[in-house]
């Protein structure tokens, strides 16, 4: 799924397969320092105006076809609307929030205030101006406990009156002010607190896109998910006007001819799905203009003619998540079971001991794969410790920690039982989203059994992405054990991905401490930046103590980009839908 932590969330389920433990030996660092090297710009050209651009939507299965930032929470989705869907803000490549954007952000610390103003010249793709209501109105569609998206999280409820309006206390949420009315250009937002994470993008403290309110308004709250509007004929302010969608399978734009920047130079994109089992020979044979590389087939695409590779390191990671609890969706939050199957620290840790990852990383992934120590990216310098160790491959550690814990094996016996001498058995759901998916898994669970776990497939096998989701969110209580990765956005705070009142803590672990030392990295006392250096850190070294959710490994993401495209960027700032284009 795929959360800026409004996109940050979204990248939480992405459909690409990958979750990894080292086997040789410990290492205290990431080992992110490969040799291969990438630009993250294919070479500049002059630019010639016009021309279809093809761009593959890599998944195995059917995107789902929600079509609204507000209630959309898969990548597939995401990516499918991406000409259109424009963010209200611009970044640098630090990820720091710009005043190039559809709207500028301005904070005010004396009355722990934001105001958003909508540029002039903003139009949804139907003509009509973005106003003050259309970005209010998306603060009613992510509180409004009708609609249960995933996107509403603890966070906004720093907007004083979110959280009476989404209990249903409140008709209107308080903290949010249009000045010069609903018509007007302006927002502004009363926080109960300003927070440091809030300079960035994605910081999950409010929201970063806008929903057209004369489209939506008649649109019941609970039927948003499923109208028109949403599902066949979105509005958007980008750069693209979506013209056609074929359910699950591909979308059509053309250029939004009120595109407030200008006029972008392809004239029409065309994405469609493509299984990864054919995404080599689709690169090979140039079906696309524009595709991602699987890791798995670097050295099969590598050295195509008339493709240029551009890549960089990933914010995203791929975990393990031990599960210990549910979801309560009537209280909103976590729910912790002190009795659950993996509440006990020596099980997940002997669990992330027994994976042998870098023989994995190594035979499937050729360098693009890479293990990671921490659940805060490298890239996030300071904040990242680089000093957190990894449960680096170590069957005998794996054993030991069972036998003193009391995980026995009975003489003769393939399996250990719980201490309390019940058989234990371990589900695990695993996306079937990769072409190596079910044979990796088929060897970690044999590495398993080498430490008398008896591991099992939910379901019998890898699982369609789409039900992987639907059990994840709606925590299966079948699951145990899951993988699944996470895509950092803009600030590095994990609070959305492991908090309490979090939907996406899937591991659905509940701590004080956790709680704490979440709270004190996004206060107002972390604008100290010593200060929230050294928070990151302590939280770090208790994920790494507690093991409620292992980091396994990061990547690099490659594009496989025709040589006729320039303009094409993966840097943070890049906004290649409005400046890639053919050469001439």
């Amino acid at each position: 799924m795929k959360m800026s932590k409004s996109k940050l969330l979204y990248v939480t389920l992405a459909s690409s397969l990958t979750i990894f433990a080292t086997a040789c030996g410990a290492k205290k660092t990431d080992s992110s320092n490969q040799t291969i090297k990438f630009s993250q710009n294919v070479p500049k050209k002059a630019i010639k105006k016009g021309g279809t651009l093809t761009y593959a939507l890599e998944n195995e299965s059917p995107f789902t076809g929600i079509f609204l930032s507000e209630i959309a929470d898969t990548s597939p989705d995401v990516e499918a609307a991406a000409p259109g869907d424009e963010s209200l803000f611009s970044i640098n490549d630090q990820y720091q929030i710009t005043d190039k954007g559809a709207a500028t952000l301005k904070l005010n610390h004396h009355d722990n205030t934001a105001k958003i103003k909508v540029k002039d010249k903003v139009r949804w793709s139907d003509g009509k101006p973005v106003v003050a209501k259309d970005l209010e109105y998306s603060y009613e569609i992510l509180a409004n406990p009708k609609v249960q998206t995933t996107q509403y999280t603890s966070s906004l409820e720093n907007i004083k009156g979110m959280a009476e309006y989404h209990q249903g206390k409140a008709k209107e949420i308080s903290g949010i002010e249009m000045p010069d009315g609903p018509n007007g250009k302006t927002l502004i937002l009363h926080f109960k607190e300003l927070k440091p994470a809030m300079l960035n993008a994605a910081s999950g403290f409010y929201w970063e896109h806008a929903a057209p309110y004369h489209y939506l308004k008649k649109v019941p709250f609970e039927k948003l998910v499923s109208s028109d509007q949403v599902r066949k004929h979105p509005l958007y302010f980008g750069p693209y006007k979506m013209d056609k969608t074929v359910q699950g399978q591909s979308t059509s734009w053309s250029r939004n001819p009120y595109y407030w920047r200008g006029k972008p130079n392809f004239a029409h994109i065309y994405m469609s799905n493509i299984t990864n089992s054919n995404v080599s020979q689709a690169i090979k044979s140039h079906k696309f203009d524009v595709a991602s590389v699987l890791d798995s087939q670097w050295l099969q695409v590598k050295n195509t003619k008339g493709v240029n590779f551009v890549g960089k390191k990933t914010l995203s990671y791929n975990y393990l998540a031990f599960k210990v609890g549910k979801w309560d969706q009537k209280l909103g939050k976590n729910v912790e079971n002190p009795h659950a199957k993996m509440n006990n620290p020596a099980l997940r840790k002997a669990m992330a001991y027994a994976m042998n990852v870098d023989v994995i990383n190594n035979r499937f992934y050729h360098g693009l794969k890479f293990r990671v120590n921490s659940l805060i990216p490298s890239q996030f310098t300071p904040y990242y410790d680089k000093n957190i160790p990894t449960y680096s491959y170590n069957l005998n550690k794996a054993n030991e920690l069972l036998d003193k814990a009391g995980y026995k094996k009975a003489p003769g016996a393939l399996y250990r039982r719980q201490p309390n001498g019940k058989p234990l058995v371990i589900n695990i759901a695993v996306r079937g989203s990769g072409e190596n998916s079910e044979a990796i898994w088929r060897n970690y669970i044999q590495q398993w059994k080498k430490a008398g776990l008896n591991v099992k497939f939910l379901g019998g096998r890898p699982m369609e992405f789409n039900r992987w989701v639907a059990a994840v969110k709606s925590s299966d209580p079948k699951i145990d054990v899951l993988e699944g990765s996470w895509g950092a956005a803009g600030d590095p705070s994990p609070s959305v991905f492991y908090g309490e009142k979090m939907p996406y803590n899937f591991a659905r672990f509940v701590s004080p401490t956790n709680t704490k030392l979440l709270d004190e990295i996004d206060s107002a006392k972390s604008f100290d930046k010593n200060y929230r250096v050294q928070k990151f850190h302590e939280w770090q070294r208790w994920m790494y103590n507690k093991a409620y959710v292992v980091p396994t490994s990061g990547a690099y993401s490659v594009t496989a980009v025709n040589s006729k495209v320039t303009g094409w960027s993966l840097k943070p700032s890049a906004n290649v839908w409005y400046e890639a284009g053919f050469s001439k």
